[in-house]
């Protein structure tokens, strides 16, 4: 079992930053994809970035070149440095991982493969 908590969101202007933290726990080395995936209002849940065990990085297009996905030494934490945020970046925010039969890249909308969810942490940008 993995379990996952986020933190870090929070209320910012367009054009500011915040940064994602996931801390995992449990059985980590287990961990092959650390998805980070957004909700926002009325919308369905969709990855925006994602880190394989290997670091290889995906970003969804509406966010690359603005967010940065790293994890610590030990991948116990995965960030999500998210820059020049705009009133489309709002909602809640998912760290999610998959543990086997992992897709990569992700698809941007299943969120089957994902075996383990935190609770999800809100950001609002404002204009």
């Amino acid at each position: 079992q993995v379990q996952l908590v986020e933190s870090g969101g929070g209320s910012v202007q367009a054009g500011g930053s915040l940064r994602l933290s996931c801390a995992a726990s449990g059985n980590i080395d287990n961990l092959r994809v650390l998805g980070w995936f957004r909700q926002a209002p009325g919308q369905e849940r969709e990855v925006v970035s994602a880190i394989r065990r290997d670091e290889s990085t995906y970003y969804a297009n509406s966010v690359s070149g603005r967010f940065a996905v790293s994890q610590d030494g030990d991948k116990a934490t995965t960030y999500l440095q998210m820059n020049s945020l705009k009133p489309e970046d709002t909602g809640v925010y998912y760290c999610a991982a998959c543990v086997f039969a992992c897709a990569w890249p992700p698809h941007p909308y299943d969120r089957s493969r994902y075996s383990h969810w935190g609770q999800g942490t809100q950001v609002t940008v404002s204009s």
